[in-house]
């Protein structure tokens, strides 16, 4: 199976067959998406920190990810509508945009063949509900043949992994430090020796 290096301590799938309890194929896709998310959840939570510290933003919407209400304790924001409301309207649209993914993955291109506002016709793609392709999700057009495309779901892979241990680093360091993720690197940077993993742990 492609980008399975054997690193598994939990014993969840086995390559050979439906290990464990989840099957070697939902666990394939579910980390891809986890990926996905990931890869834009460090980008956004990071995003509005660094546009204020560079003066492309005002300071008020400059909010340390943290401080936006998500954790209602570190801080909140005034948003168009209350917390509440938001919840709600997140939950439906997420519970929407889920429920139409899972239907693709149990039935490969089931999206693409139902009445979806005139969209059905960009959203069949390439049958795969991991890699939809087509001019929705590959507008670009990457990986024209297989060799590039088989490079670029590993290259994926390795960043979405990457960025799931960012998202966690974020929630340690807020909890440590304080501050969000950027003003630890300005802080890093600055003074390394006195401002590093081991000297933040140990003060705090």
């Amino acid at each position: 199976m492609e980008r399975d290096y054997g690193f598994d301590p939990l014993g969840l799938m086995d390559p050979e067959g439906a290990g464990g309890f989840m099957d070697p194929n939902w666990l394939v896709y579910a980390e891809i998406i986890n990926g996905r998310y990931a890869m834009l959840g460090a980008a956004g939570a990071i995003a509005p920190e660094i546009l204020g510290k560079l003066g492309l933003i005002p300071q008020e919407t400059a909010v340390v990810w943290f401080k936006s209400g998500v954790f209602p304790p570190a801080g909140t924001y005034d948003y168009w509508a209350d917390p509440y409301t938001l919840f709600v309207l997140e939950i439906a649209l997420m519970g929407f945009a889920e429920h139409r993914r899972a239907q693709d993955y149990y039935k490969p291109g089931s999206m693409g063949k139902q009445y979806f506002l005139g969209l059905e016709k960009f959203l069949g793609g390439s049958g795969n509900p991991a890699y939809p392709g087509g001019p929705l999700f590959n507008f670009l057009g990457f990986g024209k043949d297989e060799k590039s495309l088989k490079e670029l779901k590993i290259k994926e892979v390795k960043n979405g992994r990457l960025a799931m241990l960012a998202i966690l680093g974020y929630f340690i360091q807020a909890m440590v430090t304080g501050v969000g993720p950027f003003q630890n690197l300005l802080d890093h940077l600055s003074d390394p020796v006195n401002n590093n993993l081991l000297t933040n742990l140990k003060i705090h």
